[in-house]
């Protein structure tokens, strides 16, 4: 975290600094229009750039060089882990919430609503299900990618290896999920990003599911060296949970308390692989290259 040369935090709070700064220009922007698809969805396309830019304009300050980044593949193995493992923790979350009955399978009305945006309407509706899941896995990767590569080269990029090159594992897992969610929250309290349920309690399980996940994401960040890594992760976790399995859940009457990323169950699942993958930090050693060892 801290400078090995001035014994300062001065790296961090530049890029904290220039980051917050960005993305006010967007908060202000979705505050606003009171929705994140305001301005057709390029005010939080900004918003998303924002971290990632930041990152970059931070290295070009501090005169390092943009490659330390993590740009290396590392083993393909890992990036396909990280492409499934979102997808392993929603379906995990969804199951306990439709076998519970606080949502059900399926909503109708958006299976149908697929079945006409493909032409699929003579085919059952188990077999839209199927299709549409693997058209939104396979088809709508590159754009889910495109968007979380826009954050992730912030903050696996620049903010995770700068914390781990001096705090390890776990204070640099905590520190960046609060971090990140933090980001989140302007456009979570002020804005329609959350699922109708009071800010208190969106904001308490939306805070606990992104710092859970954030020792999965560091853990495959400087396992792997890379930040591809990241990147699946952050896009599988979108595409899943926000394109698939919440609007295909049907509506029993408080399913808002359950389902997505601020209803209870997903940040409950989210704690069960933090825990996992901290387990397994001894296995992470003295890590990836950082700036301060580069």
């Amino acid at each position: 975290m801290s400078d090995p040369k001035t014994g300062t935090f001065k790296p961090v709070w530049i890029y904290l600094a220039i980051t917050f700064a960005l993305s006010s220009v967007f908060y202000f922007l979705i505050i606003s229009a009171g929705r994140l698809g305001g301005g057709q969805g390029m005010f939080v396309t900004g918003l998303m750039w924002c971290p990632g830019l930041s990152a970059l304009i931070t290295s070009v300050i501090l005169k390092r060089k943009i490659s330390l980044l993590g740009w290396q593949w590392g083993k393909t193995s890992l990036q396909v882990r990280s492409y499934f493992i979102p997808l392993i923790y929603a379906t995990i979350a969804y199951l306990i919430i439709w076998f519970a009955g606080w949502g059900h399978f399926y909503n109708s009305e958006y299976v149908a609503a697929m079945a006409k945006s493909f032409g699929f309407e003579k085919l059952p509706d188990a077999l839209v299900i199927v299709l549409t899941f693997i058209f939104l896995g396979l088809y709508r990767l590159p754009m889910s990618c495109a968007t979380a590569l826009c954050e992730e080269i912030g903050w696996r990029g620049f903010l995770a290896p700068e914390l781990y090159g001096r705090l390890g594992y776990t204070k640099t897992s905590f520190l960046t999920g609060i971090i990140w969610s933090l980001w989140h929250y302007p456009i979570l309290i002020f804005a329609d990003y959350n699922s109708g349920t009071p800010a208190w309690y969106g904001l308490t399980c939306f805070t606990v599911m992104v710092i859970s996940i954030s020792f999965v994401f560091t853990w495959f960040r400087i396992k792997s060296g890379s930040l591809w890594t990241a990147m699946l992760l952050h896009a599988s976790h979108n595409l899943f949970i926000q394109n698939f399995f919440t609007p295909i859940t049907g509506d029993t009457g408080n399913t808002r308390y359950f389902v997505d990323e601020f209803g209870a169950v997903l940040p409950i699942v989210a704690v069960c692989f933090a825990i996992y993958f901290y387990s397994r930090r001894k296995e992470l050693g003295i890590g990836v290259q950082t700036y301060q060892t580069a």
